[in-house]
This record gives structure tokens, sequence and C-alpha cells, in this order.
């Protein structure tokens, strides 16, 4: 494998048709352009020419040596569009354009049997627990991919992290009219956000940041935000005429704002952790019991998720060119994921382009 030195290398490159790039993060702190052999279909997996990817929240943790659950090096990239290649096995015609789902569940354990693959016993995440689509071509099982000729390029790529938004709202069992409130308003909130007001929810957006408040409120249309800290729970307070909210999200993957979502529950209401971390929380457990409260987990998305979503997205019901807030390629990401981490505005969502 030839390691290569940012965009010049990249362009220079005299690749032959049986190599390609891709991104690998060999340790913290360390990405590299490098020319590793094309994969071949063995005949039972589907080749898919990479055209977009999304950079996540988990790419900058993996990036930063952060991620709980990773070993390096890895080619990163789970938020991904791509294009079947040519000598495709199955139904999917070679040219077809694809989202890609990339939780690669086994079929066959309890989860799975009950429907439910995205919690797979032994599930593997592409760009996680393997390598991702960072480069040029993957091959995946033909479940996993999701016709979406009715999608750019671009936007396929942003479907992944909306589903998993979806699915939290899904897994709420939120109804028209329920007062929402969602903790986080980074991609995943944001996401949970757009398809709890597509449920008819009454959405609140909090968030730490007053800059990333007035982008959703200017470029979002979320009208309701309230910024968290010390005075938070008396805002919502008096917004709700000391109600608080029947269903709330929390996305930040935070310990500390994790455990203060239980204050923002209504009674009779559900809390739904969408973020995730490796730690314990705690709550009151008579406070818990006073409210007759809900605690729901949610894990990634399904493909009725990953449909929900390409159906909003195809009926204009979201601001895609808000979503997107910076712009890549792939021969340049060594150099554009430092400084999207350094920068004062971090991307709501960056996409990289093959």
């Amino acid at each position: 494998m030839t390691a290569l030195s940012g965009a010049a290398a990249g362009a220079a490159i005299n690749r032959s048709a049986a190599s390609m790039r891709a991104v690998v993060c060999r340790e913290p702190g360390r990405l590299e352009l490098v020319e590793r052999p094309r994969p071949a279909t063995d005949g039972a997996l589907v080749p898919v020419d990479i055209r977009a990817v999304g950079i996540c929240g988990t790419d900058f943790h993996i990036f930063e040596g952060t991620h709980p659950f990773l070993d390096y090096p890895r080619v990163m990239g789970h938020e991904l569009s791509g294009v079947v290649a040519a000598g495709t096995p199955g139904r999917l015609a070679p040219g077809t354009q694809v989202v890609i789902n990339p939780y690669l569940a086994c079929g066959s354990c309890v989860a799975c049997r009950k429907g439910k693959p995205n919690c797979c016993v032994r599930l593997k995440v592409l760009g996680v627990h393997i390598d991702g689509g960072m480069c040029e071509r993957i091959l995946l099982p033909e479940e996993n991919l999701y016709p979406a000729d009715h999608l750019s390029f671009r936007d396929a790529a942003m479907v992944e992290f909306q589903a998993i938004g979806a699915h939290a709202v899904r897994r709420s069992e939120l109804r028209p009219g329920d007062r929402v409130l969602v903790v986080g308003a980074g991609p995943i909130g944001v996401g949970t956000g757009i398809y709890a007001r597509l449920a008819g929810g009454d959405v609140t957006l909090a968030d730490v940041s007053p800059a990333r408040l007035a982008y959703v409120r200017e470029r979002l249309g979320f009208a309701e935000t309230i910024l968290a800290g010390p005075a938070a729970l008396a805002e919502m307070e008096r917004a709700t005429g000391g109600d608080l909210y029947d269903v709330v999200f929390d996305a930040t993957g935070v310990a500390r704002a994790m455990q203060g979502s239980f204050a923002y529950v209504a009674s009779g209401g559900t809390l739904v952790l969408v973020g995730v971390l490796k730690a314990d929380i705690t709550f009151s457990d008579s406070e818990f019991h006073r409210r007759e409260m809900t605690i729901r987990a949610t894990r990634n998305a399904t493909r009725q998720d990953f449909e929900t979503v390409m159906a909003a997205m195809a009926q204009g019901l979201v601001a895609m060119d808000a979503l997107n807030t910076h712009t890549g390629t792939l021969d340049a990401l060594p150099e554009s994921m430092p400084a999207w981490l350094r920068s004062e505005t971090p991307p709501l969502k960056a996409i990289v382009t093959i």
C-alpha cells in the first residue's frame, strides 16, 4: 500500500484499474491518502463505486482517538452513496444509484429474528468495526443497498444520519400535538427534530451553542430554541406553563446532559436516549416513578427509517442545502478534517465527494 501526501499527490498518482484511493486513519490525529487494491466481487457481494461520504461525529471521534470501540488503522465512512458497478450479481443493474445502509447484521441472532437488525448482537458498522466507505469502491450485501435514482449523490449521502433521527421518533411513539424537546442541535439532534416535526410534534431545540441555535432558527425553521445551561429548566417551565415536554430526545451523548434531560419530561411523558456513551448515567428513582416516565433507547436505523427519510426528501420536506454546511474531496480530506475540527463554526454536515 502506497501512502500519498495530500491533494496534489492524489491528483498526480498514476493508478492502474486494479487500484483505488482510500483515506486511512492510521492512528489518532493521522489521516493518510493511500492507494490500495480495488476489491473484486466474489459473486456474493455487490461492488459499489462510492460517490459521496457524509462526515459524522463518529468520524471526528475516531480521528481524535476518543471512540471507545475501534482498532486502528481504519478506513472511516458510514454515511454513503454510490453507484452499482459492472459485474454485479443479483437484481440491481449496473449504474443504479444507491443509498447504503452501513449496518451489517448477522440475520440469525435474537434481535435479527425479531426484525431488529439495527441492534443485531453481532452487528458490524462500516467505518467503525470494519473498513468503511472513504474509498472509491466497496463490496456490500445486496440487502444493504437501497435504490435512490431520484436523489443526488450528495443528498443520498445524508440519508443515514437522518434515518437515525427518524428511527428515534418512531421509537418514541410521538403523537401529533405532543410538546417535543430535542436536547443537542448537532446533526443527529437536528435530524430528530426534523422528523419529530414531520410527525406532528411541536418541537423545541436546546443546545449550548448560541450560534448553532441561530442557524437552526434561520435556516431550518425551528422557531423555538432554548440555550442549555443553568437557566434552561426555568425557561422550559415558562414556555410550557409548567407542564414540560411530552417527549424529550437527548441527542448529546454527554452523561451530564443525559442525566439533566430527565428533569425536562412531563408527568406521563417519555425520554428517548438517542446519544450513546461508554459510561453509567443515574437518575432519581422516586421522581421517575412520580412522573410514571417512560425511557426508551434507540440504536441505528432500519430500512423502514431509511425509506421514511428518502420519501420526505423526495417530497421536498427537508432543507438539504441548509443541512450541508461544508464540502470537500477525498484527496483533500487529510487536510480538511483537522481544519473542520479547529473551526469556530464546525460542520453541521460535511460531504466529501469521490
